[in-house]
C-alpha cells in the first residue's frame, strides 16, 4: 500500500472555504484602520511633499516653483534659529531624559510593590495630565510678578528681583526645556522599570557571588537585556524632542524675539498665521528627513550593540 503525505495533508473544501472566511474577516476588521492610515497618514504626507514645490497661498493659485521654497529656507534667519532651538532642546533634552529616566528606576525598581507603583504613578501624572493644563501651572510658576520661582528665589537671596523667566532670552528656552524633561520622564520610568525588572535575577546573584560590584554587574548583565528598550526610549524621546510644540504655543509663541522657536513652531506660524502653505510644507519636509537620518543612526547604532 502506498501512502501519500501530500494527499494526507491535502485540506479538504470545508477546511479552504473555513480559511477564506477568516481571512475575509481578518480584512474587514483591518479595512477601517487601513482606510484612516492612507487617509490621514500617508495621503497627507504625499500632499506635504507635492505642495512644497508650490508657492501655495490662501487666496490665489499654486504657483509651481521648484526647489525655491527649501533655497530660501537655508537663507531664513528665523528658520535657521528655530532650527538651532530645536536642535539645543534635542542635544540637551534627550540624554538627561534617559540618564535621568535610568536612573530612577534603577533606584525605584528593588522597593517593594507599593512603593514601585507609587513613584511610577508620580512620575507618569503629567503625561496623562495634559499638556495644556500643566503648562497652565508651569506659567504661573514662572510668573515674573507672583510665580513661586520668583518669590523663593528672593526670598533665599538666590536672585535679588524678579525676573521675567519667559520674557527675557537669556532664560527662555532654558525653561522649556526644564518643562519638557519633566513631562517626557514619565513614559521612560515606566518601561524601564519594567525592563529592569524582567532582567534574569539568576546571572545578577552570580556576579555578585564572583565579587561583582553593583556598577559592574549593571554594565555586563542589565545593560545589555536593556538595550532595546533603551533604543526604543531614546528614539522616541528625539522624535517628541523634534515634534516641540504646545509649549513654545501656550507659553511664548516663539518670543521674545525669536528666541523659542521651533522648527514645529515656525511651521504652524509660516502656515496658519502668514498662509504660506507650500512654504510650510517644505519645512515639514526637511524636520521629517532630519528624524529619518537620526533614527536611522540610533537603530544603526543599537542593533551593532546587540
Amino acid at each position: 500500500m502506498v501512502f501519500s503525505l501530500k494527499s494526507a495533508v491535502k485540506p479538504s473544501k470545508r477546511s479552504r472555504v473555513l480559511v477564506r472566511k477568516e481571512t475575509t474577516a481578518a480584512y474587514l476588521f483591518l479595512l477601517p484602520s487601513l482606510i484612516f492610515f492612507l487617509g490621514f497618514v500617508i495621503f497627507p504626507i504625499v500632499l506635504c511633499v507635492w505642495t512644497s514645490f508650490f508657492d501655495s497661498t490662501m487666496n490665489s493659485a499654486d504657483v509651481f516653483v521648484g526647489l525655491a521654497n527649501y533655497k530660501e529656507l537655508f537663507q531664513d534667519k528665523v528658520f535657521l534659529g528655530a532650527l538651532k532651538n530645536t536642535l539645543i532642546i534635542v542635544v540637551v533634552s534627550v540624554p538627561i531624559t534617559c540618564v535621568f529616566s535610568l536612573w530612577v528606576s534603577s533606584v525605584i525598581v528593588d522597593l517593594k510593590g507599593w512603593a514601585t507603583s507609587l513613584f511610577r504613578i508620580v512620575f507618569y501624572l503629567p503625561v496623562v495630565t495634559g499638556s495644556v493644563a500643566v503648562t497652565v501651572v508651569w506659567k504661573w510658576m514662572f510668573n515674573n510678578y507672583y510665580g513661586i520661582f520668583n518669590y523663593l528665589g528672593t526670598k533665599t537671596g538666590i536672585i535679588d528681583q524678579n525676573i521675567n523667566w519667559l520674557g527675557d532670552e537669556r532664560y527662555a528656552l532654558a525653561c522649556i526645556i526644564l518643562i519638557l524633561l519633566t513631562t517626557s520622564v514619565g513614559q521612560p520610568i515606566v518601561l524601564y522599570v519594567s525592563a529592569l525588572g524582567n532582567v534574569d535575577a539568576s546571572l545578577v546573584e552570580a556576579a555578585n557571588v564572583d565579587g561583582a560590584t553593583s556598577l559592574q554587574a549593571f554594565w555586563k548583565i542589565k545593560w545589555p537585556q536593556i538595550m532595546p528598550t533603551t533604543l526604543y526610549i531614546v528614539v522616541i524621546t528625539t522624535i517628541n524632542s523634534f515634534q516641540c510644540f504646545a509649549l513654545i504655543q501656550l507659553l511664548t509663541s516663539g518670543g521674545p524675539n525669536h528666541s523659542t522657536d521651533t522648527i514645529m513652531y515656525y511651521i504652524y506660524y509660516s502656515a496658519f498665521k502668514l498662509y504660506r502653505y507650500g512654504y510650510g510644507d517644505a519645512m515639514g519636509v526637511v524636520l521629517a528627513i532630519m528624524i529619518a537620518i537620526l533614527s536611522a543612526i540610533q537603530f544603526k547604532f543599537g542593533n551593532s550593540n546587540d
